[in-house]
């Protein structure tokens, strides 16, 4: 007997109305050059190829997906650089490294949170978790 997850599945297709786009630099930092006033490795451009783009969301570490916050609350959560994405299952398997690009935001008034819009996250740990709906991955805020 299979177990029936299409319940979850429309629910969890309501959060996934980030446009995302996931990019690779398939040479990693061997093709980096030394800049030698700074000594930062400067990556050749353009360095990345673009791997897969679609639909998913990016949010906080820990906080539900679904539900809004309480009006009033004084529960404070600690500043962290930690995001996790939520990507369909059938998007490709990301490395460590690979970056998700927020190009934009499907959802009916606006993005869940406007200033990630743009924002640049770098795979840490590619090993979070896959389900029945959907795949997680963590990711740090790079720029």
């Amino acid at each position: 007997m299979a177990f029936d997850v299409e319940g979850a599945r429309r629910v969890v297709d309501r959060i996934l109305d980030d446009r995302l786009e996931a990019w690779r630099d398939s040479a990693g930092r061997t093709d980096d050059v030394l800049e030698e006033t700074t000594g930062r490795l400067v990556p050749p451009a353009p360095d990345e190829e673009l791997v897969w783009d679609g639909l998913g969301a990016v949010m906080p570490l820990g906080r539900p997906a679904i539900t809004q916050p309480v009006g009033g609350s004084v529960a404070v959560e600690p500043p962290t650089s930690d995001y996790q994405a939520v990507l369909p299952v059938d998007a490709p398997v990301l490395r460590r490294d690979d970056v998700i690009r927020v190009a934009g935001s499907l959802r009916p008034g606006g993005p869940r949170d406007p200033q990630l819009v743009g924002r640049r996250f770098r795979v840490s740990d590619e090993a979070v978790g896959t389900y029945s709906v959907v795949r997680i991955v963590r990711v740090q805020v790079i720029d």
